[in-house]
């Protein structure tokens, strides 16, 4: 799988888990250059608490268009510390 935003691959891997019908991308599988991690968190009654990165192409960025759990509940664990994106980053084959 391999995630774009605005027209550049900043994300790729075989070993994505879908959870809501969302693509999670280990967190080694993400392009570091283009992610800048923020202060906005959000919490998940099954997963947990959620940190989350701007994404920044050529000068576009997307704030918090991607976000990861450090520290996943239980029935999460098997996403824990994967990345996952926003509608306006494309996920494709």
């Amino acid at each position: 799988m391999k995630a774009s935003y605005n027209g550049t691959i900043i994300a790729e891997s075989d070993e994505t888990v879908v959870v809501d019908g969302n693509h999670y991308f280990p967190h080694d599988a993400i392009k570091k250059e283009f992610f800048s991690q923020t202060q906005h968190h959000t919490t998940c009654p099954w997963k947990g608490q959620a940190c989350y990165y701007s994404i920044t192409v050529d000068g576009k960025t997307r704030e918090n268009g991607a976000w990861f759990y450090p520290q996943c509940k239980e029935g999460a664990k098997q996403i824990e510390n994967y990345v996952a994106f926003y509608r306006d980053v494309t996920v494709s084959a």
